[in-house]
């Protein structure tokens, strides 16, 4: 059994499994707006660690790339116009920042 509070249109705004002062009603945990509720706060928890995923990873992408540029596998001048543009922003925003040093944890230093 869960209990649950409604806003004014009747959706669901909370959902927990012991009782609380607002909740409104209870609903058995087989209903399908509790489904429903656990569905989409599953796929909000996954799409905030993809996310996060997606931050790491570009700081891993820049990072190999400078790696290829300065051990002369690939030029900035292989990739397209965009490309480009978007690294020499980075790059100059990192050179700001001090340069690669702060960005991997030392736990890190070994992966790439």
């Amino acid at each position: 059994m869960f209990y649950v509070q409604r806003d004014a249109q009747g959706l669901l705004v909370r959902v927990e499994a012991a009782a609380y002062a607002e909740a409104t009603e209870t609903l058995p945990a087989d209903h399908h707006e509790i489904q429903d509720w656990y569905a989409n706060e599953a796929v909000e928890t996954s799409l905030k660690q993809l996310k996060q995923s997606d931050l790491e990873m570009i700081r891993v992408l820049d990072d190999l790339i400078q790696v290829l540029t300065q051990k002369g596998v690939i030029r900035v001048t292989d990739l397209p116009p965009a490309a480009q543009a978007k690294l020499m922003d980075r790059t100059q925003a990192r050179e700001a920042l001090g340069g690669l040093s702060h960005l991997i944890d030392e736990e890190e230093a070994g992966l790439i």
